[in-house]
């Protein structure tokens, strides 16, 4: 099981000391949500920053597009050093061609889907996925409460994978805490973002909690 730390939840008057508390706690995943303020009512941070932080670590950066045309921004992300290029199924770019121009990019690509989503609309993309991200919150803001209703999502692509020899990683985003990732990771996640849970004063012990999960599962 992988966390990665979500930096929307991040200090952003000290971002390189917080790049560096998560280097000093041993993450390997940087979670970067980029908001367009069109496809979801929000505007986050640009890929501008994402260039400004990629020497300071060689974490992998998990870029999740909150956008309405991902498709514009495949080159954007791989000149900033992105690794994971997951976009929306919602969106608006044809998603063949959004999959091919990411691979075309050297980049993982990934799908995320919203929680009203019907799981069935990502199945035809999976044979060709590096990752699956499975929203339990409405996308655009933190703070919600976690929507316990997407675990099933989460059970059936397990299933899925292991019934087609498919090797995708499951990844959950909204709400993490303790309890929620406990049940994320027993329906099947191998991924958990979390964002303000890990983002405070607290971080080194609510990441030994976290890690903990993978000694009972």
């Amino acid at each position: 099981m992988i966390i990665a730390p979500s930096l929307l939840a991040a200090d952003f008057t000290n971002l390189k000391n917080e790049i560096e508390r998560l280097d000093v706690n041993g993450i390997q995943y940087l979670h970067l949500d980029i908001m367009d303020g069109v496809f979801v009512p929000n505007i986050s941070f640009g890929f501008d920053i994402v260039s400004q932080l990629r020497p300071m670590t060689s974490m992998i950066f998990d870029m999740h597009l909150m956008l309405l045309r991902p498709i514009q921004y495949v080159e954007a992300a791989k000149n900033c050093g992105v690794d994971i290029f997951t976009f929306h199924i919602e969106a608006e770019s044809d998603i063949q061609k959004t999959i091919d121009l990411t691979k075309k990019n050297n980049m993982k690509v990934g799908l995320s889907l919203n929680p009203n989503t019907n799981i069935e609309e990502i199945v035809p993309f999976l044979s060709q996925l590096d990752q699956v991200l499975i929203m339990s919150v409405n996308p655009g803001f933190g703070g919600q409460a976690f929507i316990k209703d997407v675990l099933r999502k989460v059970e059936f692509l397990k299933s899925y994978r292991t019934t087609n020899s498919l090797s995708f990683d499951i990844e959950i985003d909204g709400g993490i805490n303790n309890l929620t990732a406990a049940q994320s990771v027993d329906a099947g996640c191998d991924i958990l973002v979390a964002g303000s849970y890990v983002f405070n004063e607290e971080m080194t012990q609510r990441l030994k909690l976290l890690r903990g999960l993978n000694e009972v599962n």
